[in-house]
């Protein structure tokens, strides 16, 4: 709003969009709404504490409690038993605070064996929008993701175009711009998805995507902000896209092995730079003898390893 007030085009979805999209609440009803399959959850939970325990039993235990206006982990609980209930709403609301500003905190149904899958899209400002299929994201840490790979190994034709039709229906009922992801949780026993929430951005992992579809997801934005329509140079339409070969992507982070591995900073004693055919870096601020401070994140560079096949990949990486 405050660059649209000054006359300067934003790269990036509406402030209506974002406003939606940002709070997980209001972008499961939207999906509720759009006819996308979601998990049973219950709304923002109240402040008083004895009014959450009927509104999370309603849900079912096992749950997962997440931070409203957050992401990358931050806020999130598995809670077992009622028993739990409070001291880890507390303890979730305090973390959503320190990181968000806003402690606000919601429940869903735990997927015990949960694949965490999610749909690249990308939209102009004319009302077109086309999925770049999916992101297999499920290896993490804390709740972070750690490993991607594209396409998702698992899954098959007709749960591939299903899925991905989800995140266009969803994003297309919400007048979605630019790049986006909308993210899901697979049952690894049913097979089912559910959606979770939308990252109204470029992400870390859209790396994988480009390199299997060819698209500068980068340069695609600053077209859709300059107005241009898909089907136009760099923003291709949907019969057009085509998946190629396998990527995935894995993130050099600072941490402490010792201590959980949690960020940590120092001097980097030595460094070699991966180099060769199919192999993408994004960074390049970490050398020998730079010093990682505590001031920023532990993400230090990002590897991506291509190859036609999915074990050649996993090998170069």
């Amino acid at each position: 709003e405050a660059c649209a007030a000054a006359g300067i085009r934003f790269v990036g979805p509406s402030p209506k969009v974002l406003r939606t999209l940002g709070d997980k609440v209001a972008a499961k009803a939207a999906a509720v709404a759009a006819n996308v399959p979601t998990l049973p959850a219950t709304g923002e939970l109240p402040v008083d504490p004895e009014a959450c325990k009927p509104l999370v039993a309603a849900v079912g235990y096992p749950v997962m409690m997440k931070a409203s206006w957050g992401g990358g982990g931050r806020g999130m609980r598995v809670i077992e038993s009622e028993a739990e209930l409070l001291p880890q709403m507390e303890s979730a609301r305090r973390e959503a605070k320190a990181a968000f500003g806003n402690d606000a905190v919601y429940v869903e149904k735990l997927v015990r064996r949960a694949r965490h899958v999610e749909v690249q899209i990308l939209g102009d400002t004319h009302g077109q929008l086309v999925h770049l299929f999916e992101r297999d994201c499920t290896v993490q840490r804390r709740n972070q993701k750690v490993v991607e790979r594209a396409p998702a190994p698992y899954l098959d034709a007709a749960t591939r175009e299903s899925l991905c039709a989800s995140a266009v229906r969803l994003c297309q009922s919400v007048g979605y711009s630019h790049a986006g992801t909308v993210e899901f949780l697979m049952d690894a026993d049913t097979g089912l998805f559910y959606f979770i929430e939308v990252n109204p951005r470029i992400q870390v992992e859209h790396t994988v995507t480009e390199m299997v579809t060819g698209v500068d997801l980068v340069a695609a934005q600053i077209r859709v902000t300059e107005g241009a329509h898909i089907g136009e140079p760099g923003l291709p339409k949907q019969a057009d896209l085509r998946l190629s070969g396998h990527a995935l992507q894995c993130r050099v982070t600072t941490e402490d092995p010792e201590n959980g591995f949690t960020p940590d900073h120092g001097r980097v004693s030595a460094y070699r730079s991966p180099a060769g055919f199919g192999i993408r870096l994004d960074g390049g601020t970490v050398y020998s003898n730079a010093v990682v401070t505590p001031h920023y994140d532990s993400l230090l560079v990002k590897v991506t390893a291509w190859a036609p096949e999915a074990n050649v990949a996993i090998r170069r990486m």
